[in-house]
């Protein structure tokens, strides 16, 4: 149950943040996204943990979609705070994401090949929905996919990784750590 629940608040989000962002009202996006986190790291065994993980995560999202609108391949409707960098709803995307690897892509772990896979396809594919949501313009398609594809077919095997050694949701901690 608590892998459905991950995956449908994951998508809550996501539609969240898209929608907010292409009609004009990213701190939507923003908002649903920061609850929907906030309830996850509630869930979690340890919650520090979990949080470097999203932190991250988020950090990275931010510089490689800032990567991208610098580079004139995307750009967004709503939401950027400083130009030529990614939109705050986008970022809040990324977190959304990484609070999936430790539950619903758990399962991820040790199929770096699986990961590198649906990283390559679902990536792309999100941005493309998220075109079509109006939520961000895709200005260098060729660019633009290939550059996702790449990044995300890197990023996903790297994230679960990390998610690993980050697992704040089912860990059990060791008296070093404790």
């Amino acid at each position: 149950m608590k892998i459905l629940l991950n995956a449908l608040a994951f998508q809550l989000g996501w539609f969240a943040c898209v929608l907010g962002g292409a009609h004009q009202l990213p701190w939507l996006g923003t908002l649903t996204a920061a609850l929907i986190i906030s309830w996850h790291l509630g869930q979690a065994q340890r919650p520090a943990r979990e949080f470097t993980l999203l932190a991250a995560v988020g950090a990275l999202g931010a510089v490689w979609d800032s990567l991208l609108v610098a580079a004139g391949w995307l750009s967004y409707p709503s939401g950027t705070l400083i130009p030529s960098t990614a939109p705050h709803w986008i970022v809040a995307m990324w977190v959304l994401f990484a609070s999936t690897l430790n539950v619903s892509l758990r399962w991820l772990r040790g199929r770096w090949m699986t990961a590198a896979l649906l990283g390559a396809t679902a990536g792309p594919l999100a941005y493309y929905a998220g075109a079509k949501l109006g939520g961000v313009t895709i200005t260098e398609p060729l660019h633009a996919y290939t550059a996702l594809a790449l990044g995300w077919a890197a990023f996903v095997p790297l994230l679960s990784r990390l998610s690993k050694h980050y697992d704040g949701m089912y860990a059990v901690a060791r008296p070093a750590e404790v």
